[in-house]
């Protein structure tokens, strides 16, 4: 069974609106922040009078700003301290992993000076406009790390205090006193505060998804831009670097050895790369557990895939490829998790992923385990096929070529996904830091 899906022409908003939703997953029990900060940011530059191209670019910068964003360790530091002196590190890391893919690389630069003080700034040989919007996210992003404790209570007693606050310490030293002045001007409507309350937001936030852009991203580009979501993702834990990478490896050379055609193919590499970004919702206590997870622990992991699927989902032309990468954990006898489709339901693709993403999980070390031998890899596959859980047809073809997978699934083939390996060469340094 093979899907009707073909070359992708997606739209760059939903694109933006989908990284945003990937990585405020971090957040855990808060994950509306990037929308919060674009919407601040936003407002604020309408108070100034941002043309309409301008206000979406803002909300836009806002959205994509934690971008650089893996764990939920620097999540909590980031929330929980006002001038974290490591705050740069993921700002490194989101600079260079926008600043080379085009569609998104005019945001790189306030991405990277977003937690630099305006004073420091000034010094800087960037244009006006990136040290302006660098900045402004900079405050939109502080405020609403003031505020979130106060949405849906008492907010508008609390925005008192916290305009108050903000412009006797850091006016003209943190934050542009232009910037500072729009935003006490906007505070004072009591909608504004309103509007960041979670159900407000997210409305919001889907209108302005709803209005689009002219720009559509290519399959290629698409490609890209998942290799840019892997990376984040597999920087979650050291259990799982170069996780996605690989299964996109391995579901690529067995797509190929079926004979599939170019164009589905790359799409089955895009859905491989993508496939668990709901992992960035899970509590990395859990995935770096070194030993076997209790029942709780397990019920909580089995909720990654679901995730991945609602995070792809909405982008219009890529509800499929959403299937094959958020069924990879679905066994073709109705076991597995989460979704439990019938038979037929499963294409050829998703069942590629599958038995591509098992192989990769047995041969990469995990922390309650050493990576197998191939030999013990392949008992495990045919137990699986035998059992009815993966494709025995699949499993048969991954056999034949087992070498060869093997050596891939190790991320030892020199010839696999060049780009990731540059990216990963790119925030070495930024990452270790973090």
């Amino acid at each position: 069974i093979t899907m009707s899906i073909a070359e992708l022409n997606i739209d760059l908003r939903q694109m933006i609106l989908a990284i945003e939703t990937a990585v405020s997953l971090v957040g855990m029990n808060d994950t509306n922040h990037g929308k919060r900060v674009g919407y601040i940011a936003a407002q604020i530059g309408r108070e100034l009078g941002f043309s309409d191209d301008d206000y979406a670019y803002t909300f836009e910068l806002g959205l994509l700003h934690d971008c650089g964003v893996s764990t939920a360790q620097m999540h909590s530091t980031l929330v929980n301290y006002f001038d974290w002196n490591e705050a740069k590190v993921h700002c490194e890391i989101g600079y260079n992993l926008l600043k080379d893919f085009k569609p998104l690389a005019q945001y790189a630069l306030p991405i990277r000076y977003h937690h630099t003080h305006w004073t420091e700034l000034q010094e800087m040989s960037i244009s006006p406009r990136d040290r302006r919007m660098a900045n402004l996210i900079f405050l939109a992003d502080r405020i609403d790390i003031s505020s979130a404790k106060h949405y849906g209570s008492d907010i508008l007693i609390a925005r008192r205090e916290i305009s108050e606050s903000f412009n006797r310490r850091f006016r003209d030293s943190y934050f542009d006193g232009e910037l500072l002045d729009a935003f006490l001007e906007l505070q004072r409507s009591e909608a504004f505060w309103i509007s960041l309350e979670d159900r407000h937001i997210l409305r919001y936030t889907y209108d302005m998804g709803r209005r689009g852009r002219k720009d559509l991203l290519s399959t290629a580009q698409v490609r890209q831009l998942a290799m840019i979501l892997a990376f984040v993702v597999d920087q979650k834990s050291p259990f799982t670097a170069e996780h996605s990478v690989r299964v996109a490896d391995c579901a690529r050379f067995i797509a190929e050895k079926y004979g599939m055609d170019s164009t589905r193919v790359d799409l089955i590499e895009i859905a491989g790369l993508v496939h668990d970004l709901g992992k960035l919702h899970t509590p990395d206590n859990i995935l770096e557990k070194p030993g076997p997870l209790d029942e709780l622990e397990r019920s909580i992991m089995n909720q990654h895939s679901y995730e991945t699927y609602e995070i792809l989902r909405p982008i219009e032309g890529m509800e499929e490829l959403a299937q094959w990468a958020a069924y990879h954990h679905e066994g073709i006898d109705g076991s597995g998790y989460p979704f439990h489709p019938q038979k037929k339901a499963l294409s050829t693709e998703a069942r590629i992923i599958a038995v591509a993403d098992v192989f990769q999980a047995l041969v990469q070390d995990r922390p309650y385990r050493r990576g197998m031998e191939l030999s013990r890899v392949l008992s495990i596959l045919d137990e699986q096929a035998a059992a009815g859980r993966l494709d025995s047809q699949l499993v048969a073809l991954a056999k034949t070529h087992s070498e060869q997978l093997f050596t891939i699934a190790k991320g030892d083939d020199p010839f696999c996904n060049q780009d990731y390996r540059q990216l990963m060469a790119m925030t070495a340094v930024e990452s270790h830091a973090a």
